[in-house]
């Protein structure tokens, strides 16, 4: 951060490569969170509230990308969804291709951000007091809405959390976006592939990038230390609902 001025910093940003990446990554990334979240949600729940033959086997595949090298989870992703492989071929009957496209950086994005959402998420739900459930089951309350209106909204910080962390995670995604998506500017060029491919011509241009990624990453992760009084608010609102 000591070795680029500010004012290099915005006159980077008006580089139009940049600014691709930078809008490619802002794209794919918050696509990708909606996908995670949209998946992840009833996998969590029925991780944290029912007890099932294989749970432990389903916990650990959805963990496995945490601990699976970036590199190695882009192989897999291009054997899995190639369009020689059984399910790129299944895609690819639908009119669907998923390597070397921006749908494929999405992929890949989720792929290796879903399980920060999932674990925050599970445990969110495992934490809620279950007299609360008890009292909406008592009024009768169809699942559905007792989820909308009074699990969730309790597990509401432990959600958001978990979002953010996706996001941050699929904003900062390297090894399996270049492995199955590529790098193709304006089509896959995110921006940790446009800092490698930066560092291989103008120093100044990776380390602009690289601040930029930094300064996005230290705000989430700051925002969500400095937010739980609202977050607080808002767990006690809900709360206060089933009453």
């Amino acid at each position: 951060m000591l070795r680029i001025p500010p004012g290099d910093l915005v006159a980077r940003l008006q580089d139009p490569l940049i600014v691709q990446a930078l809008r490619l990554s802002l794209i794919t990334s918050l696509a990708s969170t909606v996908v995670v979240v949209a998946a992840g949600l009833p996998v969590a729940h029925l991780l944290a509230t029912a007890e099932f033959r294989g749970k432990r086997v389903l916990e650990a595949l959805i963990d496995l990308p945490m601990v699976l090298p970036p590199t190695v989870a882009g192989v897999a992703l291009l054997t899995a969804f190639g369009r020689t492989c059984l399910a790129g071929q299944a895609l690819s009957a639908a009119g669907i291709t998923l390597p070397f496209t921006t749908l494929g950086v999405v992929v890949a994005q989720a792929f290796v951000a879903a399980p920060f959402f999932v674990g925050a998420a599970r445990a969110g739900f495992a934490e809620v007091d279950r007299k609360y459930l008890d009292a909406a089951a008592t009024l009768r309350s169809p699942p559905g809405y007792t989820f909308l209106r009074v699990l969730a909204p309790l597990a509401a910080p432990s959600l958001l959390a978990g979002a953010a962390m996706s996001w941050a995670r699929a904003l900062g995604e390297f090894g399996a976006t270049i492995t199955f998506a590529g790098n193709m500017p304006g089509v896959t060029q995110t921006m940790p592939l446009a800092v490698y491919l930066a560092l291989q011509s103008d120093l100044e241009a990776a380390i602009a990038l690289s601040v930029l990624l930094l300064v996005v990453s230290l705000t989430v992760l700051l925002s969500i230390r400095l937010t739980p009084s609202r977050l607080a608010a808002l767990t006690a609102r809900a709360r206060r609902a089933p009453h």
